[in-house]
């Protein structure tokens, strides 16, 4: 089943512009999508959408193929969501956080405690599980909430701006976690770094001013890079063609 934004309008305010305009969008059913474009184009706010922690002001947010829309509970427990800020509670040990997610997202007790121990080991946290989640790193809070929502038997997972303040190591790592995940669960990743385009993404959304550039796949994204782009400038160089930065020729 595939997230989808279906004629979506969005304003934060009744009296400003809308920031989603008849705004349709659908998320892939398998690999790594990355969501890519600069800040304000409005990709958190479509990564809020489709969460379900906003409601559209018109269209439908809904999970293709179940009939459940973002305004149902059910729908919560199909999608998970990791903001910027992984809003855990400092008093709890990360299995203990990860346990009470998916107790909020209808397992019971024992069966959450269970599935908190095995993510965890799956996002290789294991050896962390009893930690705090105030001990922990921004790279291994971020893992936590990967375990989350493996936990819960997601059916697809939102990723926003999950790189943010990550060093090197700590994005390597993170990748290689992401790169398992989506060999069974379709991940849509927001970005406003091109160096975010791993080799491992299936599927490229550019989005700027609340519109969808281009979507399509990785392959074909890179074919917008100029002919005479550096080796391994590829991205950079498609993504400027795109934006509207440089000329294509």
């Amino acid at each position: 089943m595939s997230l989808q934004l279906d004629r979506v309008t969005f304003r934060y305010r009744r009296w400003e512009r809308p920031v989603l305009s008849g705004f349709s969008y659908e998320v892939p059913d398998e690999g790594l999508t990355i969501l890519l474009g600069p800040n304000g184009a409005g990709k958190s706010t479509t990564m809020s959408l489709l969460a379900g922690t906003v409601a559209p002001g018109g269209g439908k947010v809904r999970l293709k193929g179940s009939g459940l829309t973002s305004a149902a509970r059910e729908y919560r427990r199909h999608v998970a969501w990791l903001p910027q800020k992984v809003p855990t509670s400092r008093q709890l040990t990360a299995r203990e956080y990860v346990a009470y997610v998916a107790w909020l997202k209808g397992e019971d007790r024992t069966e959450a405690w269970e599935r908190a121990g095995t993510a965890l080991g799956q996002v290789g946290l294991a050896e962390q599980s009893g930690r705090k989640t105030a001990e922990l790193s921004g790279g291994q809070l971020r893992r936590v909430g990967i375990a989350c929502a493996l936990a819960h038997d997601a059916q697809v997972i939102l990723l926003d701006e999950p790189t943010a303040g990550l060093d090197p190591h700590q994005r390597t790592v993170f990748r290689d976690v992401l790169r398992k995940v989506t060999e069974r669960i379709p991940v849509l990743m927001s970005t406003h770094d091109i160096a975010d385009l791993a080799d491992e993404a299936t599927t490229v959304s550019l989005m700027n001013g609340g519109r969808i550039l281009h979507h399509g796949a990785t392959a074909t994204f890179l074919e917008h890079a100029r002919p005479d782009a550096a080796p391994g400038r590829q991205a950079e160089s498609a993504y400027s063609v795109l934006m509207g930065l440089e000329d294509a020729a």
